[in-house]
Order: C-alpha cells, then structure tokens, then sequence
C-alpha cells in the first residue's frame, strides 16, 4: 500500500491519501480520542502522540497536530496507523458509529433559500475545499445570515476568514441576493 501525503492551506494539518475509498458517502469529523472511539481508523491515529484532529473524507484522511509538533516526527506514525488500519480489516467506523452526512436541516419560511444555499455548497464550494482536506457544511439561514461549520483542514486555518468572507460570502450574494453575510460556527 502506498500512501500519498499533500500539504493544505492550514500549516497544523496534512491530507493522507490511501489511494482507496475512506468513506463512502458523506464525512467524519473527531476533534478528540474520545470523539473517536466508534472508529477503530481515527482511535490508531488518535495514539500518535502529537495528534489533536481526524477528519474522513471520500477519499482522504485529514489529520491535524499540535502546534508544538513536527511533521517530521509524527508523519511515519501517522501513515503506519493508516496502513495497519487498512491491513487488519476492520471498519474506518463501527457500526453503529457516528458520520456526519452534510448538511442541518432547516425548516422554515426560508426552504427555497436554504436549498439554493444547498445547491451552491455541493457544486461549487465542497469540492473546492475537499482538495485542500476539509468540509464546509450549512448550519442555518437567519435573517441573511449564513452560518457555516468548518471542518478538517478547513477549521482554523489561517486562510479561512478570507474563505468565508471573499469566496464562499461573494458567491453566495452573488447567486442568491437574500444572502447578506456569511459567518462560521463551532459545533
């Protein structure tokens, strides 16, 4: 098995790619060990000492470190728990585990927005943002404000304020005029 590594926008994080599905559909985000325990993938990286984040997508593992840790020093464990994950068999998560579909739901007056909103994150910003290791999902539309949850290489990267305010805010307002501002949220 040979595993590629890329760089992301975010200096504390580094996109694995096992060169096979990670997950199916949707993603997963564990911000702790404990977070992680319904994945027996995330539960080894979690063991590299160093490690404060896991993230799954389609086709990468996104990890981030502690801001006192070298690459260099903690990259080989990193790619040997994704290696011996894959060679034991077991599932990247248990059955029965968490994973994040996307998208909260939104009930409410503002539903063809909302799914307009919908639409312009999955054809336009999601895919963007998984080439760099993260996510960006909806969270709520009120009074023209949109709220976004950032994850993997995308929360707290230096870079994403600019994301928010100068990509995914414009693109927003341009298509959609009810949309005044974008904001992130922590979940």
């Amino acid at each position: 098995m040979f595993i590629q590594t890329e760089s992301t926008p975010n200096p504390a994080t580094l996109k694995f790619l096992p060169g096979q599905t990670v997950l199916e559909a949707g993603t997963a985000d564990f911000a702790s060990p404990e977070a992680a325990e319904s994945s027996p993938m995330a539960s080894r990286i979690f063991a590299v000492s160093g490690v404060t984040g896991v993230f799954f997508g389609n086709d990468f593992v996104t990890v981030t470190k502690a801001d006192d840790v070298e690459w260099d020093h903690i990259k080989p464990a990193i790619l040997g728990a994704v290696m011996e994950h894959y060679q034991s068999g077991q599932p990247v998560i248990s059955a029965g585990g968490e994973q994040a579909s996307g998208h909260a739901e939104h009930s409410g007056e503002d539903g063809e927005v909302v799914n307009q909103i919908k639409d312009l994150l999955d054809s336009r910003v999601r895919p963007a943002v998984a080439q760099d290791g993260g996510d960006i999902t909806f969270h709520g539309f009120e009074r023209g404000v949109v709220y976004l949850h950032m994850q993997g290489a995308c929360a707290g990267c230096p870079s994403s304020t600019l994301t928010l305010k100068m990509g995914i805010e414009n693109l927003l307002r341009h298509y959609i005029p009810e949309v005044t501002e974008v904001r992130p949220v922590a979940v």
